[in-house]
């Protein structure tokens, strides 16, 4: 059937810390070898954030040797994300920055709310996308609109999102701010079996 896996860790915007990303590399191994998944959706729980990326208030703590075993973790759980044997689905419903935009790039499709924020961010504070980003957005908008986006850090919305190519689908978002994962839910059931 069909999988959601929720982020909800409000207090920090879902920002991705070492127990989140434990958390997912062991639900997406069990993911794995499940027979009976069809479709995976990611979304948030948080209401206006899919995820605001790597939890810099942790890794300001870490030491040079923990940042970097923590960014082979985070690359590492995102690839084994979009390694996934079934189709994977991004519900957008708030923002995605930095690791949360990496994230959502790790899915098949991506479904966002028109007033969704995306953008790979990091560079503005002389850090490199280092969960995939950097070779997942230009496989998907483009090379050169690629480098456009992560020279300058720019966010985009929904709107701005399904016009280059970075979303498949873009929703207005309803009252109870869940549109994008509505929409997902919608896809994930035409990818059953009849």
């Amino acid at each position: 059937g069909i999988v959601v896996l929720g982020l909800n860790r409000s207090h920090a915007k879902n920002a991705l810390n070492k127990n989140i990303l434990k958390m997912m590399s062991k639900a997406v191994d069990a993911l794995k070898s499940d027979k009976k998944v069809r479709t995976v959706i990611f979304r948030s729980e948080v209401p206006g954030i899919f995820c605001a990326g790597a939890d810099l208030k942790e890794r300001a703590k870490m030491h040079s040797s923990e940042v970097s075993s923590f960014v082979s973790k985070a690359r590492a759980t995102i690839n084994e994300m979009a390694n996934l044997p079934v189709p994977t689905i991004a519900a957008i419903d708030g923002t995605a920055l930095g690791g949360g935009l990496e994230l959502a790039l790790a899915c098949d499709i991506r479904v966002a709310a028109s007033s969704a924020k995306m953008g790979l961010v990091e560079t503005k504070l002389a850090i490199i996308p280092g969960a995939g980003g950097t070779q997942r957005l230009p496989r998907t908008i483009g090379t050169s609109l690629a480098k456009e986006l992560i020279f300058s850090a720019r966010i985009v919305d929904g709107e701005e999102a399904k016009s280059i190519g970075l979303i498949s689908h873009v929703v207005e978002q309803n009252d109870a701010g869940d549109a994008a994962y509505r929409r997902a839910l919608a896809l994930a059931r035409e990818f059953l079996p009849q």
